[in-house]
């Protein structure tokens, strides 16, 4: 997840990965909040795009399973309500015209439990509007790092990738046994310059490679990172930058 498994770096999330939510703000168009309705944002982070559907006048609610996260968004916002919860276990129910996520699906170990989840906080014939890294993102990527731990003989270096990346074939199915009917989706390349040039891939692996950064000493981290970004560069380091091999899934579903 990050530098240290299971906890969030908040201000290196928002120093360094600013084009989480600045991609996000496509999904508000196709959520169209409207003034007076309550919305859910799960996954909230540290909260800008949950900043952005306030502005349309919406009543919006944040969460986030991170500590870390909920203090950097209250801080950001304090005049949006943000909470920590899971969103396999919401304590909500059919309190909410629309929800909405991004980048945090693919986070979640129970996917089952956390659609069901969602859509037990709608009301009837909510709409629920997210994007999750979707089938083969960041392939490329992920690879490079498991050959790198592998190279610092790590066996068995897939078993340790969080992530779950799914085709709109896999998940539809999941949504509509949720209780949920798929109006659109999409599977949308997006490859993503990284920050910082020639230190973006670092940045990222420190923000979001805590799972491999685990798995070695502390001391063997930087060793860990050199060998990532050797794998890694003849494919994903283009014109002086790192360019992260994205792929999302995007989905409008409407609650039965």
């Amino acid at each position: 997840m990050t530098s240290e498994a299971g906890r969030w770096n908040a201000e290196l999330y928002q120093s360094s990965h600013s084009y989480v939510w600045n991609y996000g703000r496509d999904l508000l168009s196709l959520l169209d909040p409207k003034p007076g309705e309550r919305i859910l944002d799960v996954g909230c982070g540290t909260g800008q795009l949950t900043d952005a559907a306030a502005q349309t006048g919406a009543e919006m609610i944040g969460i986030d399973a991170s500590p870390e996260m909920i203090v950097d968004a209250r801080k950001n916002h304090p005049q949006i309500h943000f909470q920590i919860a899971n969103a396999e276990a919401l304590p909500f129910v059919e309190e909410f015209d629309a929800a909405m996520s991004n980048a945090a699906l693919h986070w979640i170990s129970d996917h089952r439990a956390a659609l069901t989840s969602i859509a037990r906080a709608l009301k009837p014939g909510g709409r629920f509007v997210f994007e999750m890294g979707g089938h083969h993102n960041l392939r490329a990527t992920m690879q490079a790092g498991t050959d790198a731990l592998r190279a610092l003989g790590i066996s068995d270096p897939e078993k340790l990738i969080p992530w779950y990346f799914p085709s709109i074939g896999e998940y539809a199915p999941l949504l509509e046994s949720a209780g949920f009917e798929v109006k659109i989706a999409a599977h949308i390349d997006r490859p993503t310059r990284l920050e910082h040039g020639e230190e973006g891939l670092r940045h990222w692996i420190e923000m979001f490679g805590g799972y491999a950064l685990a798995a070695v000493a502390p001391e063997r981290k930087d060793e860990l990172i050199r060998h990532w970004e050797y794998a890694a560069r003849p494919a994903l380091f283009l014109n002086g930058a790192w360019v992260a091999d994205y792929k999302r899934l995007r989905v409008l579903a409407v609650k039965s």
